[in-house]
């Protein structure tokens, strides 16, 4: 299965970890990311710790709790390539909107892309059946 289809399928629980330059571990929940023509995967983000982390060290993870019972799901271990402040191609991303007022607030967003360096299934190393082919 591709990892564009699984992640449109699937519903679950996001997490995406991160770390300063220093090696100082964030975990934060995030919606699934978003897969774009070139096979970069996107996430929206505001300017917290996340994005913080991300300037000094490009590499993350990203965890996929599928909803339902045991423990199922993926671990993609990703790569910072660039981000953008695009303001229409934020509105196209965005999956949740607020009002402009609560928006506002919340500060700047900003769109990371990451490339994926390997897939491995939310528990145990073995390989995955899910694929990233770009």
């Amino acid at each position: 299965m591709q990892l564009s289809e699984y992640l449109e399928n699937v519903t679950g629980k996001g997490v995406l970890a991160t770390a300063d330059a220093t090696g100082k571990v964030d975990a934060a929940v995030y919606a699934k990311p978003h897969v774009m023509e070139d096979g970069q995967l996107a996430f929206i983000t505001h300017k917290r710790l996340t994005y913080s982390n991300l300037q000094s060290n490009p590499y993350a993870t990203y965890l996929l709790i599928e909803d339902g019972p045991h423990y199922k799901g993926i671990r993609l271990f990703l790569k910072k390539v660039k981000e953008e402040t695009d303001s229409d191609l934020i509105a196209k991303l965005t999956r949740r909107h607020l009002s402009p007022e609560k928006d506002e607030n919340k500060g700047p967003k900003f769109v990371v892309f990451f490339v994926v360096e390997k897939i491995l299934p939310l528990i145990g190393n073995r390989e995955t059946e899910i694929q990233h082919i770009v």
